[in-house]
C-alpha cells in the first residue's frame, strides 16, 4: 500500500517506519527535515502547522495515512485536506489520558472520557474522523517507554537511581500506572492496516499489567543493575497537587490502568515487552548510551518540602 507517516523518525516512527518497510508499503515521509531519513523511502519536507508546510502533499493520494504526532483536529484536518481522505485507512495515536476519573479498573475503550483533559484534541480528532466517515484505527496507550523516548518518563527514574539520589513518590508508592513498549504499540498499529476488523475501532494500548510505582522503582533500579534495596525512596503528600499534573513527578498520581483485550482480541497481537523487560531495554539501548552527568533535581526538593 502506499503510505503517507506523518513524522516517521522520532520515537513511536521509527519502529513503525521500519516494520511497514519490512511488510514491502511504499512509504513517504512527512518531516521538518530535523532527523534522518531511512533508506528506501521518499521523504517531503515541510512543516504541517502552516497550508504552505503541506504544499509538498498537494496532488498526493495515499491507501494509508498514518498521524503519529497529530495533536489537534486542525493538524490532522488539514493534512487530509490537501490529500483526501485515504481509500484505506487514517492511523492515528491518540492517549488513554484522554479519559476521565474513575473509581473502576481497568479502563476500557467505552468508559467516560474527559473534554477538559489535556488530550482533548486527540478526543476530538477521533470525534472528527467518525463525523467525516474517514476509515480509522486509534490507539490509545498509556505511557510508552524505549529507545527514543522524549518524554521523561523512565530516565526520570533512571537520572535518580543512577546519581544515587533518593526518589519521590507521591503517598506510600501503592498507587497502580501502566507502561508499553514503543516497539509493541508500533507492531499493534502495523497490523491494524491489513485487519478489516479493526476499522473505525480504538484501542488501549500497553502492557498486560499494571505495576505500582515502587514496584516501578525497584524495576527501574534492576535494569540500571541496582539492588533496589539500596535504592531510598521518599514519600511526599500529593494532596496539594493537580493528580494528574506531570511536572515535578512524571507519572498522574492516580491509578491509571486500561485493559487491552480489544487489541489483543482484534488483532491477534499480544505485547512482547512487559515492565522489566521494557525498562532494560530502554536503559541499555538508549539511557546508558547517552547517560545525562548532572540532572535538575530542583523539583525534587519542592516535592519532598510537601
Amino acid at each position: 500500500m502506499k503510505i503517507l507517516v506523518m513524522g516517521g523518525t522520532r520515537f513511536v516512527g521509527r519502529p513503525l517506519v521500519q516494520q511497514l518497510q519490512d511488510a514491502g508499503h511504499a512509504l513517504t515521509l512527512f518531516t521538518r527535515g530535523k532527523n534522518p531519513v531511512p533508506a528506501g523511502v521518499e521523504h517531503l519536507c515541510g512543516d504541517r502547522s502552516t497550508a504552505e508546510g503541506l504544499s509538498a502533499l498537494a496532488g498526493r493520494q495515499f491507501d494509508v495515512i498514518v498521524d503519529s504526532s497529530g495533536r489537534t483536529v486542525a493538524d490532522s484536518r488539514s493534512v487530509v485536506e490537501v490529500t483526501g481522505a485515504p481509500s484505506h485507512r487514517f492511523v492515528y495515536v491518540s492517549s488513554a489520558g484522554v479519559y476521565a476519573d474513575s473509581e473502576l479498573w481497568p479502563l476500557s475503550e467505552t468508559s467516560p472520557t474527559d473534554p477538559e483533559s489535556r488530550h482533548s484534541g486527540k478526543l476530538d480528532t477521533e470525534a472528527w474522523l467518525t463525523a467525516e466517515k474517514i476509515p480509522f484505527t486509534s490507539f490509545r496507550p498509556t505511557y510508552i517507554v524505549g529507545a527514543g523516548n522524549y518524554n521523561p518518563v523512565e530516565s526520570w527514574f533512571f537520572d535518580r537511581i543512577v546519581h544515587g539520589r533518593p526518589v519521590p513518590l507521591p503517598g506510600d508508592g501503592s498507587t497502580i500506572t501502566q507502561l508499553g513498549h514503543v516497539n509493541d504499540l508500533a507492531t499493534a498499529m502495523a497490523l491494524s492496516i491489513g485487519v478489516d476488523a479493526a476499522t473505525n475501532r480504538i484501542y488501549n494500548c500497553s502492557s498486560v499489567q499494571g505495576i505500582s510505582f515502587r514496584g516501578l522503582v525497584a524495576a527501574a533500579a534492576r535494569a540500571c543493575g541496582k539492588d533496589p534495596a539500596s535504592v531510598e525512596i521518599r514519600s511526599f503528600d500529593p494532596s496539594s497537587l493537580d493528580k494528574k499534573a506531570r511536572k515535578a513527578f512524571p507519572l498522574r498520581m492516580a491509578h491509571f490502568l486500561t485493559d487491552i483485550h480489544r487489541v489483543q482480541r482484534e488483532l491477534a497481537w499480544t505485547p512482547h515487552y512487559d515492565v522489566e523487560r521494557s525498562l532494560v531495554d530502554s536503559y541499555s539501548n538508549d539511557y546508558a548510551k547517552r547517560m545525562p552527568t548532572s540532572p535538575d533535581f530542583s523539583s525534587d526538593d519542592q516535592l519532598l518540602a510537601l
